[in-house]
């Protein structure tokens, strides 16, 4: 038995590049602490600065397209070098983002931290086209999307700890109600606004220091580059054989599906579950707080789902686990529309553990078979995380509505958001496996065959 689990860990990772890999996935876990410190903010900018869900909502708007905007560029970066100067241009403008939060407090306005937020996120695009086909790549073939799960595992965790220190910020800022800020006189408001604002941006100084220290320690460390696959393809011939391959077009439509269902199911289970034990006597502040206990429970999950379905690709095939927990996701959604109770809390939070496998999962799918035009198809990739802007504002439009339907609440109904972009989700799984199991003649070579042609 233990001469079979060294032979997986060998097909998992080169165990002579452990250091590397140690490395990498600690970059891992870098960005999923700032993804998810920075998803409750959106209820925590809407009270300190008196706006409402939809101004608020601008939040992950910044954030998702600062991945949008930086992924072609990253990966044209690290054509020209390599994965490593992509790695460490990724941890400087990460660390930049974070230092623009100290002049965006002194301004004291709200719209200076979205250019923090966007300036950080391209440090982040800049990471993630880089480091996960990095991981990718540092191993056997076979075991690539388990490994990538195995490394996006850290990452989950990464999110516990940034939920934690989100908790921290919350029990520390004004509890005053939302309705008692508005009608606030402005000089205290914003003596508030000033208190709140030195507490909010905390995380972030924390985090970059820690970003800085990795960058330092990478930029001396001597990494692996014999899997850096080298082109010298121009990037426009790399994306026409691209789009001419049908695993990879559609795994983008996937990803930029997924993550506005994983932005919006996290941006808005505070406001979800404050609804909830508001109504049942608590106060704004209390309901607050609890509400992000039960956000903690949901990364928790998330957390260890993630390193459950990596062993469980031992035995499954990735695009058939894919699609069974998008079922599962899309079930517990359905419990979060029609339950007004706790039980849709419950619900919400079953949803982050479905959510664990799927981005690695369709990260791996769409680059079965890319071979020497991998770093472009990450950079598409990665442009696929605009998904988390474009959906979230729906979600906040539908909950400011106030709308009733059968008797849900707006924030219930709100949720078919994040419904209908699972069932892309679900689609991709099932599509992808009749491809690769039931029909495994590969039609996108043929097709990107003849595109080079």
């Amino acid at each position: 038995m233990e001469k079979t689990n060294n032979s997986l860990l060998s097909q998992l990772f080169d165990t002579k590049n452990l250091s590397a890999l140690i490395l990498l996935t600690a970059c891992f876990a870098l960005w999923g602490f700032a993804n998810n410190v920075t998803t409750p903010m959106v209820n925590l900018f809407s009270r300190v600065f008196r706006i409402n869900n939809f101004e608020a909502s601008l939040v992950p708007v910044a954030f998702n397209l600062g991945y949008f905007c930086m992924a072609f560029p990253a990966a044209l970066f690290i054509q020209r070098l390599n994965y490593k100067w992509g790695v460490v241009a990724g941890l400087g403008l990460y660390a930049l983002g974070t230092l623009l939060f100290f002049p965006a407090r002194w301004i004291g306005d709200f719209y200076p931290f979205l250019g923090a937020y966007f300036t950080l996120t391209c440090g982040l695009s800049f990471l993630e086209t880089s480091c996960n086909p990095y991981i990718y790549s540092l191993g056997d073939p076979k075991t690539a999307i388990q490994r990538l799960n195995g490394a996006q595992a850290f990452n989950a965790l990464g999110s516990v700890i940034g939920i934690l220190f989100a908790i921290e910020v919350q029990s520390r800022l004004s509890q005053l109600s939302m309705e008692i800020r508005q009608i606030l006189p402005l000089k205290q408001f914003n003596i508030l606004k000033d208190h709140d604002l030195s507490v909010l941006i905390q995380p972030y100084i924390f985090i970059g220091a820690v970003v800085l220290l990795i960058m330092v320690v990478i930029i001396l460390k001597k990494m692996p580059t014999d899997t850096d696959i080298t082109t010298t393809k121009k990037a426009t011939t790399t994306l026409r054989n691209l789009l001419c391959r049908r695993s990879f077009r559609d795994g983008v439509v996937a990803q930029f599906c997924y993550i506005g269902a994983q932005v919006a199911c996290w941006s808005y289970i505070i406001q979800y579950g404050a609804r909830i034990f508001i109504e049942e006597g608590m106060t704004e502040g209390e309901a607050g707080i609890l509400a992000q206990k039960y956000n903690i429970a949901a990364m928790i999950l998330f957390a260890c789902s993630r390193f459950i379905c990596t062993w469980l690709m031992r035995w499954f095939s990735p695009s058939r686990m894919l699609s069974t927990m998008g079922i599962i996701a899309m079930s517990a959604l359905i419990g979060t529309i029609i339950f007004t109770d706790r039980n849709g809390l419950y619900c919400l939070v079953l949803v982050s553990g479905c959510l664990s496998l799927m981005f690695p999962t369709i990260f791996g799918l769409a680059l079965t078979g890319v071979g020497e035009d991998i770093k472009i198809a990450s950079a598409g990739l990665i442009m696929a995380i605009l998904g988390g802007s474009f959906f979230p504002p729906i979600q906040a439009i539908i909950i400011d509505s106030g709308i009733t339907i059968c008797g849900l609440p707006s924030t219930n109904i709100s949720f078919i958001v994040p419904l209908a972009c699972m069932s892309l989700v679900v689609l991709y799984g099932h599509t992808s496996y009749v491809r690769n199991h039931i029909r495994p003649d590969d039609v996108d070579d043929k097709l990107s065959t003849q595109a080079k042609e």
